[in-house]
């Protein structure tokens, strides 16, 4: 891989094509069940009242995040030494597997077990990341780490999408599925078993993954290929340096846990608000309603990376792109509550505006954070660099489901 790197200066299409498609089924079931959480945990009968559904939810929305809290770090050293292939491959097949018992699931604890599983498991993260910026030459890193973090943030995106759309299918399209099938029977099986079945064909694909771990003249090849020995990547750095001790990195893992912190928050609120009642200020909106609004979301995610973010990020830089977008994102976040005073056309440009903006912003940040932290550390340390900054996001994120839930 590194003397492909060397010969050919041009952008390696087919390896982002396959870090895309990783990524996204990687990221697809992380937020599928927030349309249909509200109402898979009526149907499971476990919340005593109505008010105790959200914290509930929250638990259930929170588990992913636990697994995933105490394996990250694994995953990532594991990376580090075996290669970034396997784990891409094994965190792939995880998905096939525990997502579509999640669907199948018709007891809490089961739900709950199915969701810790698929996080504990499901390590594409951290390698993913190092794999995306180490399959190309310096010069393409950013569009690299950004095509990891806009195909993530379209999965969280497109993934709670098909969640509304395909939930309870006997329900919403009973001239197509009989409440007797097997869907009517699981209703939430067709959304999980749809991103199963995309995370399968991806598996396939996997098989052609270059490797990119080697362990000879790591530092020297990103040199040579940049011709600067002072580019980011290799300023600096010292390779026995403790990840710990390293303020660079340490500093962009806390932007990155305060900014998952929030946006977990947001994606659980949001679902649980736009399906509550008017009554307790929500806006009474059905699982396919939700869905819509985060498709729109999802196609404006795409007209934003492919036009607007890569001239932002050249202008910029990481540093002040990731400022701008997280000032921006309060007063964004702050003027939801008000959409409730809103009806009709109003209300959905409204929503349509706020949560594509939001979308936008959010990937701004986890681009730019994610550069800094591959950029702080050299090859042989970004996996486990990444399984940190994996490891802290997950606690963060498990807090921010269940803290949202409760609220």
């Amino acid at each position: 891989m590194d003397r492909k790197k060397a010969s050919n200066k041009s952008i390696p299409y087919k390896e982002f094509f396959f870090v895309t498609v990783s990524t996204i089924a990687s990221a697809l079931p992380i937020s599928s069940l927030f349309p249909f959480l509200y109402f898979m945990i009526e149907d499971l009968h476990v919340a005593k009242t109505e008010q105790d559904i959200g914290l509930y939810a929250g638990f259930l929305g929170a588990s992913y995040f636990i697994g995933r809290f105490f394996a990250s770090l694994f995953w990532g050293v594991v990376a580090d030494r075996i290669g970034r292939k396997p784990i891409i491959i094994f965190s792939v097949a995880s998905v096939v597997i525990f997502n579509t018992l999640f669907g199948l699931s018709v007891k809490y604890w089961m739900a709950i077990t199915t969701r810790l599983l698929l996080g504990a498991l499901n390590g594409m993260l951290a390698p993913i990341k190092a794999y995306s910026i180490e399959i190309c030459r310096p010069e393409h890193h950013a569009l690299g780490l950004s095509i990891v973090s806009t195909a993530w943030g379209l999965g969280l995106i497109v993934g709670p999408s098909i969640g509304g759309y395909l939930a309870q299918p006997a329900r919403q399209y009973p001239n197509i599925f009989s409440e007797k099938s097997i869907f009517g029977r699981f209703p939430y099986l067709l959304p999980c078993l749809s991103i199963s079945i995309f995370s399968a064909v991806v598996l396939v694909s996997c098989i052609w993954l270059p490797e990119t771990l080697h362990k000879h003249k790591i530092i020297d090849n990103e040199v040579e290929m940049s011709g600067d020995p002072r580019t980011p990547q290799t300023e600096d750095i010292h390779p026995d340096k403790s990840l710990y001790k390293n303020w660079p990195l340490m500093s962009s893992i806390i932007a990155y846990c305060v900014f998952t912190l929030h946006d977990t928050a947001y994606t659980e609120i949001l679902s649980l608000w736009t399906v509550s009642d008017s009554k307790y200020g929500g806006l009474s909106f059905s699982s396919k309603e939700i869905g819509q609004v985060l498709a729109i979301a999802g196609a404006g995610l795409i007209v934003y990376q492919i036009f607007i973010y890569r001239p932002v990020h050249k202008y910029l830089g990481s540093v002040n792109s990731c400022r701008a977008a997280s000032a921006l994102s309060i007063p964004l976040i702050a003027a939801f509550p008000f959409m409730t005073h809103l009806s009709g056309l109003k209300l959905g440009l409204a929503l349509y505006f706020a949560t594509i903006l939001k979308a936008a912003l959010g990937i701004t940040i986890l681009t730019c954070t994610s550069l800094l932290q591959n950029y702080a550390v050299p090859q042989h340390q970004r996996g486990a660099a990444n399984g940190i900054a994996a490891t802290a996001m997950s606690f963060f994120k498990a807090i921010g489901p269940a803290g949202a839930g409760a609220l």
